[in-house]
Protein backbone atom coordinates (compact mmCIF):
# COMPACT_ATOMS: atom_id res chain seq x y z
CA UNK A 1 0.00 0.00 0.00
CA UNK A 2 2.80 2.42 0.95
CA UNK A 3 4.61 1.73 -2.32
CA UNK A 4 1.41 2.29 -4.30
CA UNK A 5 0.73 5.59 -2.51
CA UNK A 6 4.33 6.72 -2.97
CA UNK A 7 4.23 5.95 -6.68
CA UNK A 8 0.91 7.74 -7.01
CA UNK A 9 2.28 10.76 -5.13
CA UNK A 10 5.36 10.84 -7.37
CA UNK A 11 3.09 10.78 -10.38
CA UNK A 12 1.16 13.76 -9.06
CA UNK A 13 4.34 15.70 -8.31
CA UNK A 14 5.74 14.99 -11.77
CA UNK A 15 2.50 16.16 -13.29
CA UNK A 16 2.43 19.47 -11.41
CA UNK A 17 4.76 21.37 -13.78
CA UNK A 18 2.56 20.32 -16.69
CA UNK A 19 -0.54 21.54 -14.89
CA UNK A 20 1.17 24.84 -14.09
CA UNK A 21 2.25 25.21 -17.69
CA UNK A 22 -1.21 24.33 -18.97
CA UNK A 23 -2.67 26.98 -16.67
CA UNK A 24 -0.18 29.69 -17.75
CA UNK A 25 -1.90 33.06 -17.53
CA UNK A 26 -2.22 34.52 -21.02
CA UNK A 27 -3.18 37.95 -22.33
CA UNK A 28 -4.41 37.68 -25.92
CA UNK A 29 -4.08 40.77 -28.14
CA UNK A 30 -4.19 41.64 -31.82
CA UNK A 31 -1.84 43.85 -33.79
CA UNK A 32 -0.79 44.58 -37.37
CA UNK A 33 2.36 44.52 -39.47
CA UNK A 34 3.60 48.05 -38.76
CA UNK A 35 7.38 47.82 -38.51
CA UNK A 36 9.38 48.64 -36.49
CA UNK A 37 6.63 48.79 -33.86
CA UNK A 38 4.91 45.48 -34.63
CA UNK A 39 5.23 42.62 -37.08
CA UNK A 40 5.23 38.83 -37.04
CA UNK A 41 8.71 38.59 -38.58
CA UNK A 42 10.44 41.26 -36.47
CA UNK A 43 12.72 40.49 -33.51
CA UNK A 44 10.39 40.00 -30.52
CA UNK A 45 7.66 40.91 -33.04
CA UNK A 46 8.57 44.61 -32.90
CA UNK A 47 9.29 47.39 -30.42
CA UNK A 48 5.75 47.78 -29.10
CA UNK A 49 5.23 44.03 -28.80
CA UNK A 50 8.57 43.67 -27.00
CA UNK A 51 7.41 46.24 -24.42
CA UNK A 52 4.03 44.56 -23.97
CA UNK A 53 5.66 41.13 -23.62
CA UNK A 54 8.10 42.43 -21.02
CA UNK A 55 5.31 44.09 -19.02
CA UNK A 56 3.23 40.91 -19.10
CA UNK A 57 6.20 38.73 -18.16
CA UNK A 58 7.03 41.00 -15.22
CA UNK A 59 3.59 40.11 -13.83
CA UNK A 60 3.83 36.38 -14.55
CA UNK A 61 1.77 36.46 -17.74
CA UNK A 62 2.41 35.31 -21.28
CA UNK A 63 1.45 37.60 -24.16
CA UNK A 64 -0.12 36.11 -27.28
CA UNK A 65 -0.41 38.36 -30.35
CA UNK A 66 -2.35 37.71 -33.56
CA UNK A 67 -1.33 39.84 -36.55
CA UNK A 68 -4.26 40.95 -38.70
CA UNK A 69 -5.21 43.76 -41.09
CA UNK A 70 -5.82 46.82 -38.94
CA UNK A 71 -9.61 46.98 -39.19
CA UNK A 72 -9.87 43.30 -38.31
CA UNK A 73 -7.45 43.70 -35.40
CA UNK A 74 -9.61 46.45 -33.91
CA UNK A 75 -12.86 44.58 -34.54
CA UNK A 76 -11.55 41.38 -32.92
CA UNK A 77 -10.51 43.31 -29.81
CA UNK A 78 -13.87 45.04 -29.56
CA UNK A 79 -15.87 41.84 -29.99
CA UNK A 80 -13.59 39.63 -27.92
CA UNK A 81 -13.43 37.03 -30.70
CA UNK A 82 -11.26 34.06 -29.74
CA UNK A 83 -10.52 35.44 -26.29
CA UNK A 84 -8.86 38.64 -27.58
CA UNK A 85 -8.98 41.43 -24.98
CA UNK A 86 -7.22 44.27 -26.79
CA UNK A 87 -5.22 45.55 -29.74
CA UNK A 88 -2.17 47.75 -30.26
CA UNK A 89 -0.25 49.94 -30.92
CA UNK A 90 -2.87 52.68 -30.92
CA UNK A 91 -2.90 56.46 -30.63
CA UNK A 92 -5.22 58.28 -28.26
CA UNK A 93 -8.37 59.81 -29.70
CA UNK A 94 -11.74 60.69 -28.21
CA UNK A 95 -13.36 57.90 -30.23
CA UNK A 96 -10.84 55.25 -29.15
CA UNK A 97 -11.06 56.34 -25.50
CA UNK A 98 -14.85 56.08 -25.60
CA UNK A 99 -14.74 52.49 -26.88
CA UNK A 100 -11.66 51.04 -25.17
CA UNK A 101 -9.65 51.20 -21.95
CA UNK A 102 -6.23 52.59 -22.81
CA UNK A 103 -3.11 51.33 -21.07
CA UNK A 104 -0.40 53.62 -19.81
CA UNK A 105 1.96 54.62 -22.67
CA UNK A 106 4.09 51.81 -24.11
CA UNK A 107 6.31 54.18 -26.08
CA UNK A 108 5.96 57.02 -28.56
CA UNK A 109 6.55 57.83 -32.21
CA UNK A 110 7.13 60.98 -34.28
CA UNK A 111 4.12 61.53 -36.56
CA UNK A 112 4.46 63.88 -39.51
CA UNK A 113 4.52 63.96 -43.29
CA UNK A 114 6.61 62.32 -45.98
CA UNK A 115 7.42 64.62 -48.92
CA UNK A 116 9.61 64.74 -52.01
CA UNK A 117 13.15 66.00 -51.39
CA UNK A 118 12.81 68.06 -54.55
CA UNK A 119 9.53 69.63 -53.43
CA UNK A 120 9.52 70.29 -49.66
CA UNK A 121 6.39 71.77 -48.14
CA UNK A 122 6.62 74.64 -45.65
CA UNK A 123 3.71 75.07 -43.23
CA UNK A 124 3.06 76.54 -39.81
CA UNK A 125 -0.58 75.60 -39.19
CA UNK A 126 -2.74 72.87 -40.69
CA UNK A 127 -4.82 75.57 -42.39
CA UNK A 128 -1.75 76.25 -44.56
CA UNK A 129 -2.27 72.80 -46.10
CA UNK A 130 -5.83 73.45 -47.26
CA UNK A 131 -6.26 72.44 -50.88
CA UNK A 132 -3.23 70.13 -50.93
CA UNK A 133 -4.11 66.44 -51.33
CA UNK A 134 -2.69 64.54 -48.34
CA UNK A 135 -2.35 60.77 -48.15
CA UNK A 136 -3.70 58.94 -45.12
CA UNK A 137 -4.18 55.27 -44.24
CA UNK A 138 -7.65 53.81 -43.84
CA UNK A 139 -8.86 53.56 -40.20
CA UNK A 140 -5.64 55.05 -38.77
CA UNK A 141 -5.93 57.72 -36.08
CA UNK A 142 -3.75 60.74 -36.92
CA UNK A 143 -4.02 63.81 -34.67
CA UNK A 144 -7.25 65.18 -33.25
CA UNK A 145 -6.88 68.45 -35.17
CA UNK A 146 -5.95 66.77 -38.44
CA UNK A 147 -8.76 64.21 -38.29
CA UNK A 148 -11.31 66.85 -37.33
CA UNK A 149 -10.32 69.13 -40.21
CA UNK A 150 -10.33 66.20 -42.63
CA UNK A 151 -13.81 65.16 -41.46
CA UNK A 152 -15.03 68.74 -41.91
CA UNK A 153 -13.61 68.91 -45.42
CA UNK A 154 -11.07 71.59 -44.47
CA UNK A 155 -8.24 69.25 -45.46
CA UNK A 156 -8.25 67.18 -48.64
CA UNK A 157 -7.26 63.59 -47.90
CA UNK A 158 -6.74 60.58 -50.13
CA UNK A 159 -7.19 57.31 -48.23
CA UNK A 160 -5.20 54.17 -49.03
CA UNK A 161 -4.75 50.81 -47.34
CA UNK A 162 -1.13 51.09 -46.17
CA UNK A 163 1.88 53.37 -45.69
CA UNK A 164 3.83 51.80 -48.55
CA UNK A 165 1.20 52.93 -51.06
CA UNK A 166 1.46 56.50 -49.79
CA UNK A 167 5.24 56.46 -50.10
CA UNK A 168 4.90 55.42 -53.74
CA UNK A 169 2.29 58.10 -54.42
CA UNK A 170 4.44 60.87 -52.93
CA UNK A 171 7.55 59.67 -54.79
CA UNK A 172 5.59 59.67 -58.06
CA UNK A 173 4.35 63.22 -57.45
CA UNK A 174 0.71 62.17 -57.27
CA UNK A 175 0.35 63.82 -53.85
CA UNK A 176 2.71 66.28 -52.12
CA UNK A 177 2.37 64.86 -48.60
CA UNK A 178 1.26 61.78 -46.71
CA UNK A 179 0.88 61.27 -42.97
CA UNK A 180 3.37 58.75 -41.60
CA UNK A 181 5.45 57.90 -38.54
CA UNK A 182 9.10 58.77 -39.17
CA UNK A 183 10.39 55.41 -37.88
CA UNK A 184 7.89 53.54 -40.04
CA UNK A 185 8.99 55.55 -43.08
CA UNK A 186 12.67 54.89 -42.38
CA UNK A 187 12.06 51.17 -41.88
CA UNK A 188 10.02 50.73 -45.04
CA UNK A 189 12.47 52.65 -47.21
CA UNK A 190 15.40 50.60 -45.93
CA UNK A 191 13.79 47.14 -45.76
CA UNK A 192 11.02 46.93 -48.37
CA UNK A 193 12.55 45.86 -51.68
CA UNK A 194 9.83 47.64 -53.65
CA UNK A 195 10.58 50.93 -51.88
CA UNK A 196 14.38 51.05 -51.52
CA UNK A 197 14.79 52.83 -54.84
CA UNK A 198 12.58 55.66 -53.56
CA UNK A 199 14.73 56.49 -50.51
CA UNK A 200 16.72 59.20 -52.31
CA UNK A 201 13.51 60.88 -53.49
CA UNK A 202 11.74 61.11 -50.14
CA UNK A 203 12.27 62.77 -46.78
CA UNK A 204 10.39 63.48 -43.58
CA UNK A 205 8.89 66.96 -43.49
CA UNK A 206 10.72 69.39 -41.21
CA UNK A 207 7.66 70.15 -39.06
CA UNK A 208 6.29 67.41 -36.81
CA UNK A 209 2.57 66.90 -36.46
CA UNK A 210 2.95 65.41 -32.97
CA UNK A 211 5.14 63.10 -30.93
CA UNK A 212 2.42 60.51 -30.42
CA UNK A 213 2.14 58.34 -27.34
CA UNK A 214 1.41 54.68 -28.10
CA UNK A 215 -1.04 52.58 -26.11
CA UNK A 216 -2.67 49.18 -25.85
CA UNK A 217 -6.44 49.53 -26.29
CA UNK A 218 -8.27 47.02 -24.09
CA UNK A 219 -11.85 45.89 -24.44
CA UNK A 220 -14.31 47.54 -22.03
CA UNK A 221 -15.10 44.35 -20.13
CA UNK A 222 -13.98 42.77 -16.85
CA UNK A 223 -11.38 40.71 -18.75
CA UNK A 224 -10.11 43.75 -20.63
CA UNK A 225 -9.92 45.89 -17.52
CA UNK A 226 -8.08 43.15 -15.63
CA UNK A 227 -5.58 42.78 -18.48
CA UNK A 228 -5.08 46.55 -18.57
CA UNK A 229 -4.24 46.56 -14.85
CA UNK A 230 -1.75 43.71 -15.33
CA UNK A 231 0.03 45.54 -18.15
CA UNK A 232 0.03 48.88 -16.32
CA UNK A 233 1.52 47.27 -13.22
CA UNK A 234 4.08 45.49 -15.40
CA UNK A 235 5.09 48.71 -17.17
CA UNK A 236 6.18 50.10 -13.80
CA UNK A 237 8.68 47.25 -13.49
CA UNK A 238 10.44 47.60 -16.87
CA UNK A 239 12.55 50.17 -18.75
CA UNK A 240 10.48 50.97 -21.82
CA UNK A 241 13.07 53.31 -23.36
CA UNK A 242 15.81 50.69 -23.14
CA UNK A 243 13.60 48.03 -24.75
CA UNK A 244 12.60 50.16 -27.76
CA UNK A 245 15.96 51.87 -28.38
CA UNK A 246 17.48 49.12 -30.58
CA UNK A 247 14.52 49.23 -32.97
CA UNK A 248 15.04 52.93 -33.72
CA UNK A 249 18.83 52.96 -33.89
CA UNK A 250 18.95 53.24 -37.69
Amino acid sequence: MFRRVSLALCGVLLALPLVTHAQQKVIHLTSLDWPPYSGAQLPEQGASVAVAKAAAKAMGYELKVDFLPWARAVAAAESGAGGVVGYFPEYHSADVASRFVLSNPIGSGPLGFVEQRAAPVTWNALTDLAGKPIGTVRDYVNTDAFDRMAAEGKLSVEVVNDDATNLKKVAAGRIPLAVIDRYVMNYLLSHDASLKSLADKLQFNAKLLEDKQLYIAFQKSPAGEEAAKVINDGLKKIDVAAIVAPYFAN
